[in-house]
C-alpha cells in the first residue's frame, strides 16, 4: 500500500494543481467579462468635456487593475476607431499558473510555461455631450 500511494501521490499532486489553476483561470475569466463590460459602460460611454478615448481607456484600465490586483494577472486595454464613429474598447488579462497561491517558476526543464490570456471587446459609441456633428 505505501508503494501504491508513493506513485500516485505525485500524479494526484499534479492533476490537483492543473485542476486548481484552471478553475481559477475560469473564475477570473468570468469576472473579467462583468467588470471589464461595466468598466466600459460607466466610463466610455458619455466622457467628460474635453475628455478623448484614450482618457476613456486609462479610466477602464485603472478600474480593472483594481479588481484584478494579483501578482499573478495583468490587465491591458485598448481602442480603436471602427465605423460610423464608433470606438471598439478590447481588454486582456493575463494568468499565470501558481501553486496553490503561491509563486511558480515561468519555465520547467528549459521548458517556458505560457501565461493564459482572455479577451472581451465591447463597441460603444462614444457620445459627446454638447458637441453637434
Amino acid at each position: 500500500m505505501t508503494v501504491e500511494l508513493a506513485v500516485a501521490f505525485p500524479v494526484m499532486l499534479v492533476v490537483a494543481v492543473i485542476a486548481v489553476n484552471a478553475m481559477t483561470f475560469f473564475s477570473e475569466c468570468a469576472a473579467f467579462d462583468a467588470a471589464f463590460r461595466d468598466a466600459v459602460r460607466v466610463c466610455a460611454t458619455s466622457p467628460g468635456y474635453g475628455e478623448g478615448a484614450d482618457r476613456a481607456c486609462t479610466l477602464i484600465k485603472g478600474q480593472l487593475e483594481g479588481a484584478f490586483n494579483a501578482e499573478n494577472e495583468s490587465v491591458s486595454v485598448t481602442v480603436e476607431a471602427v465605423a460610423g464613429g464608433y470606438r471598439r474598447f478590447t481588454g486582456a488579462i493575463e494568468f499565470r499558473a501558481t501553486l496553490f497561491g503561491h509563486g511558480l517558476r515561468t519555465s520547467v526543464f528549459g521548458v517556458q510555461l505560457p501565461a493564459l490570456s482572455h479577451r472581451a471587446s465591447l463597441v460603444v459609441d462614444f457620445y459627446k455631450p454638447g458637441v453637434v456633428l
